[in-house]
């Protein structure tokens, strides 16, 4: 393996780590990507911010920018409000679904320790079924198990 051939292993390998690396390279066809080896249609945020560059600083379409950089027309406009709030970081994939379990307040937790404590033989099933007898919200067995594990973090 050649040493350019190991460091695009190696940034490719980043590149995922980071949820930045392009799914679609191939469907990059701007000139820049295809002239100088400075742009990488493997990096995402540089895709998208050389998109986003092409409208506001080059005058093209949305349209042609667009189709030029692997995107639609509704992923630029989405990319495009994502790069105003949050600047280049804002460019990076971001992780779908909720950040943090939001039916699990404090009172739910302690709730669901002091249970244990008292029955520790009960598997997070019935736990799960205790809080919606409790509370009246229903959450997964699962939910409860990492609830479990994440307040063992804690303690240690």
């Amino acid at each position: 393996m050649s040493s350019k051939e190991r460091i695009t292993e190696i940034k490719s390998k980043s590149l995922r780590e980071h949820g930045a690396l392009n799914p679609r390279p191939e469907n990059v066809v701007d000139e820049l990507f295809a002239d100088h080896h400075f742009f990488d249609a493997h990096d995402l945020v540089q895709v998208k911010y050389e998109m986003l560059r092409r409208v506001l600083k080059d005058g093209w379409s949305v349209a042609e920018s667009a189709r030029r950089f692997g995107f639609s027309r509704v992923a630029f406009y989405r990319v495009q409000a994502t790069f105003k709030q949050g600047g280049l970081a804002g460019l990076l994939r971001q992780r779908p679904g909720p950040r943090h379990p939001h039916k699990l307040s404090d009172a739910v937790v302690g709730f669901i320790e002091k249970f244990l404590a008292e029955k520790p033989e009960l598997h997070a099933k019935e736990l799960a079924e205790a809080v919606k007898q409790k509370f009246g919200i229903s959450i997964h067995y699962r939910t409860v198990e990492r609830a479990l594990t994440r307040g063992k973090k804690k303690h240690k």
